[in-house]
């Protein structure tokens, strides 16, 4: 009894681990970093918005007074990852279906529909992780001298992308260096 016990709170615990997955997995990660490049303000503003409406982010509003402009795109779930999470959730349901039927024999074999409940774990996390984004691009200084100064907050794996692609075409360059952060 003591060694099935022990089993069944492993076994929660490892649900616990799920539902902690699932949250990270749709957390916003929407980061702002300041960037700087040697070209004119007008050529890197022009590069990143065509780059970015090739990536499929739609100009939604811009505002001259302020120096921005605001971009909105759609991000989608990972489809195999949805997939993974369904398949690990229903054999860690199985898996405490087993435990509560050892521990309680007399409930029969009910304990195993909880397998059934294993999909949802993809559902959620497809439901959380798809959802409207936005970018937004600041103009900070503009000098023909020192070139431009961006503020840019967006999805951090976007930042990323932009400093990968882009990065070396138009000079950019930042104070924080996504790249080698840890999260």
């Amino acid at each position: 009894m003591t060694s099935s016990s022990s089993t069944l709170v492993l076994t929660l615990l490892l649900a616990v681990g799920l539902v902690f997955f699932l949250r990270a997995a749709s957390k916003d990660r929407t980061t702002t970093v300041e960037v700087r490049s040697s070209r004119p303000p007008l050529e890197v503003l022009d590069c990143l918005s065509t780059w970015l409406q090739q990536r499929g982010w739609m100009a939604e509003a811009s505002d001259p007074d302020q120096r921005s402009l605001r971009f909105r795109g759609q991000v989608r779930s990972s489809g195999l990852l949805a997939g993974l999470l369904s398949l690990l959730g229903a054999v860690g349901a199985g898996c405490l279906g087993l435990v509560i039927r050892q521990v309680q024999p007399s409930l029969g074999w009910w304990p195993l529909l909880l397998t059934l409940l294993g999909p949802m774990a993809g559902l959620i996390y497809s439901r959380r992780a798809a959802r409207a984004e936005t970018l937004e691009l600041r103009l900070i200084s503009h000098d023909l001298a020192t070139g431009s100064a961006l503020r840019l907050r967006a999805h951090r794996d976007e930042l990323i992308a932009i400093e990968l692609e882009l990065g070396p075409r138009l000079g950019l360059f930042s104070d924080a260096n996504l790249l080698s952060s840890p999260i």
